[in-house]
C-alpha cells in the first residue's frame, strides 16, 4: 500500500489546522486518524460520541485528550446531529465519519432545516496517488451516487476539476468513461459520455475533456497510439475520470488500490463543509490523505 504523499500533507498544512467534527469518535481507527491529523498540523479535533469510549480508546494509543473538546452523545443519530450542528454554526470546518453509519450521517447532512445543504449535489471524489509517486488520478463518483444523472455528473466534473487545481494540476485532463471510444446507441454510457464532453468543453474552460474513453485509452499512451487517437487532448494522460455509475467507479478505484497499491484519499463535496466518509477498511495512510484533501477543500 502506498504512503500518503508528504507533498500532499505539506500543501494542506500551509493553512491553519481545521476544526474537524468527528461523529462517533469512540473507535480506534477514527482516533488514530485524528492523532495523525493533529501531529501533521491538519486537524483540531472535536470528538463526539460516548465520552467513556472515546477516552478509553485514546488511552490504548497513548493519547491524552484533556486539551481537546469532547461532546457526549448517546446514539449514532445524536452524534451525527451534534457534529452537523457544529459545522453549520461554524465551530467546525470539516465533518468526519467515525463509528456512525453513512446513511445516518448523510441524513443529518441533508436535513432541510438543520443540515448542511447548499443547493449543490453531493458528490464523492477519490484521488489516487501511485505507490512510486507521480501524478494523482481523481475518480468520481465511487461512493455516494449509485446512478448519477447528468446534473449530478456535471457537479462531479466541476468538483473533480477544482480538487485537481488545488493539487497543483493547472489544466486537468478529464475523461468521461465508457467501454468504447465511439458513441454507439447500444452502449448508453458512450452516448452520455459524448454529451458530457460537449457540455464540459463549452462550460469549463480551465480543463481539457474527452469522451467516451475506455479505461485503457484514458490511462495508457500506448493504447492511444495503437488506436491512433494521439491527437486527443486527454487520451493516455487523464488526470481525472468521471464514471457513469457507482459500480464502475467503485471497481476502478478498488482495483487501483488493491492491485496497483495506490493510496486513495476521498472527500464528499457539495455540502457547506467537506465530508469524510471513511471506511473501517481504510488504512491510516488513506485516512490521512482524505483529511488532507478535506483541509484543502475547506480553505475558502
Amino acid at each position: 500500500m502506498a504512503r500518503c504523499p508528504d507533498a500532499l500533507v505539506q500543501r494542506a498544512a500551509t493553512s491553519r489546522a481545521k476544526v474537524t467534527a468527528i461523529a462517533g469518535a469512540g473507535t480506534g481507527p477514527a482516533l488514530a486518524a485524528a492523532k495523525a491529523g493533529v501531529e501533521s498540523g491538519l486537524m483540531d479535533p472535536l470528538f463526539i460520541g460516548s465520552t467513556g469510549d472515546i477516552v478509553a480508546k485514546a488511552e490504548t494509543i497513548g493519547w491524552d485528550l484533556s486539551d481537546y473538546g469532547i461532546v457526549d452523545a448517546g446514539s449514532e443519530e445524536e452524534a451525527a446531529a451534534i457534529a452537523v450542528d457544529a459545522c453549520r454554526d461554524g465551530t467546525a470546518s470539516v465533518l468526519m465519519k467515525g463509528l456512525v453509519h453513512s446513511d445516518i450521517l448523510l441524513k443529518a447532512v441533508l436535513d432541510r432545516n438543520k443540515g448542511l445543504r447548499t443547493g449543490n449535489r453531493l458528490v464523492h471524489v477519490f484521488v489516487l496517488f501511485p505507490p512510486g509517486g507521480g501524478r494523482p488520478l481523481a475518480i468520481s463518483d465511487a461512493a455516494v451516487n449509485v446512478a448519477p444523472d447528468f446534473e449530478t455528473r456535471k457537479s462531479a466534473t466541476r468538483k473533480t476539476v477544482e480538487i485537481l487545481h488545488r493539487l497543483g494540476v493547472q489544466r486537468p485532463r478529464i475523461a468521461f468513461l465508457s467501454a468504447t471510444e465511439i458513441p454507439i446507441a447500444s452502449v448508453p454510457s458512450s452516448m452520455e459520455a459524448r454529451a458530457m464532453r460537449d457540455w464540459a468543453r463549452a462550460e469549463l474552460p480551465d480543463a481539457e475533456f474527452s469522451g467516451p474513453l475506455a479505461t485503457d485509452l484514458a490511462l495508457s499512451t500506448e493504447a492511444a497510439r495503437i488506436k491512433n487517437i494521439q491527437d486527443d487532448p486527454v487520451a493516455g494522460r487523464a488526470d481525472g475520470i468521471i464514471v457513469p455509475d457507482l459500480l464502475s467507479g467503485n471497481a476502478l478505484y478498488k482495483a487501483l488500490v488493491y492491485v496497483a497499491g495506490a493510496c486513495a484519499g476521498g472527500v464528499v463535496a457539495g455540502a457547506s463543509v467537506p465530508i469524510l466518509l471513511t471506511s473501517r477498511a481504510d488504512p491510516p495512510e488513506a485516512r490521512l490523505a482524505s483529511l488532507a484533501l478535506a483541509v484543502m477543500m475547506a480553505e475558502d
